[in-house]
């Protein structure tokens, strides 16, 4: 990560924080003077990158290293993204990044949902949601599931709130 560095955050001792859904893996970001773009607010694909960092280390945390796994010939492509921006960031801002696997079909898809929240005032930056199909890293088709992401890529969630 070039400009933010993820750090796991205990993100449940927090007052101010909330989240769609319970215990969301986060990571912490800070926004630097390149995330920031001539508006003097984070610039939308930042918060992209963020996303997919989020979703890297949470992958990891669940014991799928992104790299292994596309070494191994897979990977979870996003196949279709929506995000719905609530608020602005600024230069030097503490964020969340959370997420939650909240599909996983064991076959071909899965999909993350995702809120990056500012602790200092609770206020909800961004939600998202992210479908991801499993491909075969040579071809780049859709493929079927290794064990490995059908086992692992577990919902983390019942039902929203």
């Amino acid at each position: 990560m070039n400009t933010n560095e993820a750090i796991k955050t205990d993100s449940n001792n927090s007052e101010n924080i909330n989240w769609d859904f319970p215990n969301p893996f986060v990571v912490k970001v800070v926004a630097q003077s390149l995330d920031i773009d001539s508006y003097q607010h984070v610039n939308n694909s930042v918060y992209v990158r963020w996303l997919d960092e989020c979703a890297r280390e949470n992958s990891k945390s669940v014991g799928i290293d992104p790299d292994i796994a596309s070494e191994l010939g897979f990977g979870m492509a996003v196949r279709d993204s929506h995000i719905t921006y609530l608020a602005a960031a600024h230069l030097h801002d503490e964020l969340w990044v959370g997420n939650w696997m909240t599909k996983n079909d064991g076959r071909l898809r899965a999909t993350r949902q995702f809120q990056i929240i500012r602790p200092a005032d609770g206020v909800i930056i961004l939600r998202a949601t992210l479908d991801y199909v499993c491909i075969n890293i040579e071809t780049g088709r859709p493929c079927k599931m290794p064990a490995l992401f059908k086992n692992n890529y577990t919902s983390m969630v019942d039902s929203p709130k």
